[in-house]
């Protein structure tokens, strides 16, 4: 079984500061793109739910059946205390707890790069959605968000640019990505991630580079210089 220690202890930092308006790249960016693709979707599966923040916007969507699924009690707990009609099972991405072709839709956002067994995951998303069903695939950007990547302001060759780590290499780091909170995160070439979902029956029909939205562009000024820098990746992909 993974080791989901480090999501257990930082739950309420995720609870209070990515739902309902707190993040502003969820409010202005994630939440409208999933609107958009997940339109007209009966039977959605939130793959890696948190507390629920998407799993209860497709219950807002129209959606008739909700589920999200998250392998970490305390964001388990959480969700089921905010209800707002989906439901929620304790499990993990690679052994998902439903029959076949239950859905018409998934979504797995800013998850697989939490995710060792990726591959298996991927997997299963498939199995668990009817043929034609749609899976929403959204990551921190693989080549751009690489590890060792960032702004760059080269004050002896008078140039500033985006520096791009070891993108080949896959990579697992614990990260802090707030004071006091240290989380895993694997790097893979964006390459692992699309021929897993060729070889489990997905076909890519669109992929979205948006630029980070206009909110977290305000939050500091040195964020506004890598505006035109995409920190999130979208694929749509429709099971065959």
């Amino acid at each position: 079984m993974p080791d989901i220690s480090a999501w257990d202890a930082n739950a309420k930092w995720w609870q209070d500061g990515f739902t309902d308006g707190a993040d502003p790249e969820y409010e202005e960016q994630i939440v409208p793109l999933v609107r958009e693709h997940l339109a007209g979707v009966t039977r959605l599966l939130d793959v890696g739910t948190g507390e629920g923040q998407l799993a209860r916007l497709g219950v807002s969507m129209g959606a008739t059946t909700v589920v999200g699924v998250e392998p970490s009690a305390p964001q388990v707990v959480v969700a089921r205390e905010r209800a707002g009609g989906p439901a929620y099972a304790r499990g993990f991405a690679d052994a998902l707890p439903f029959p076949d072709a239950v859905f018409d839709g998934a979504l797995a956002c800013l998850v697989f790069e939490h995710i060792t067994a990726f591959t298996e995951a991927i997997g299963e998303v498939a199995r668990v959605l009817e043929s034609g069903g749609t899976f929403l695939f959204l990551l921190n950007h693989p080549l751009l968000q690489a590890p060792g990547s960032g702004w760059i302001d080269d004050q002896i060759l008078e140039e500033q640019y985006w520096r791009i780590g070891p993108y080949l290499t896959d990579d697992l780091s614990m990260e802090e990505v707030a004071p006091g909170v240290v989380l895993p995160f694997i790097h893979r070439p964006l390459g692992r991630y699309v021929n897993a979902l060729i070889d489990a029956g997905f076909v890519l029909e669109r992929m979205e580079e948006p630029a980070p939205p206009e909110g977290f562009l305000a939050k500091a000024p040195e964020y506004r210089e890598a505006a035109s820098i995409p920190r999130l990746l979208l694929l749509r992909c429709r099971r065959t």
